[in-house]
């Protein structure tokens, strides 16, 4: 049953996916929620073949479309996120940037991975964590961002910084 169901979601996702990219999105990223609160056992059995039938069936029709997956808390997971074949690995702020690229290999691009607490610092703490991430994922293949969603009573001029900050970077 589950199986069934675990069907249903891939198929309804797939086409959402593409409806998106029909309608102008420029990159697609696939948040799996739960995929770590599985062992590595049964991610492999109940959520990598269903991504990876996501990904196969998107890249038919658009194969040009970058998608991105984030599994928050994937640490224990990490080598097996590429087996899906998306373009980019999110990476939450608990990985360290560098031990995740080393992990994942060069042959895919990484996203993150900035701790979203970081935006309680001062300017100075921000901007040195933004170019400590960003040298960590070398000069190639990285999207700069949180490691995670902004939290409540985050000060807006801190996200503000953030992305000053980030508009600068020069590779």
């Amino acid at each position: 049953i589950l199986h069934n169901l675990l069907q249903k979601f891939t198929t309804s996702m797939a086409s959402y996916i593409k409806y998106q990219a029909d309608n102008g999105a420029q990159a697609v990223q696939i948040f799996d929620s739960w995929a770590t609160e599985l062992s590595p056992v049964d991610f492999e059995e109940f959520s990598l073949p269903y991504l990876k039938q996501i990904v196969d069936s998107v890249k038919e029709t658009h194969p040009d479309l970058p998608l991105i997956l984030y599994a928050s808390g994937s640490g224990g997971l990490l080598e097996r996120l590429p087996l899906t074949g998306v373009d980019v690995v999110s990476l939450d702020w608990t990985v360290d940037m560098a031990e995740g690229r080393k992990r994942l290999g060069s042959n895919i691009a990484v996203q993150g991975n900035v701790d979203p607490g970081v935006l309680f610092g001062s300017k100075e703490f921000i901007t040195k964590r933004i170019y400590d991430t960003v040298q960590k994922a070398g000069s190639e293949g990285h999207v700069l961002n949180l490691g995670h969603g902004i939290k409540v009573g985050t000060p807006e001029e801190n996200v503000a910084h953030f992305f000053e900050v980030a508009k600068g970077i020069r590779y």
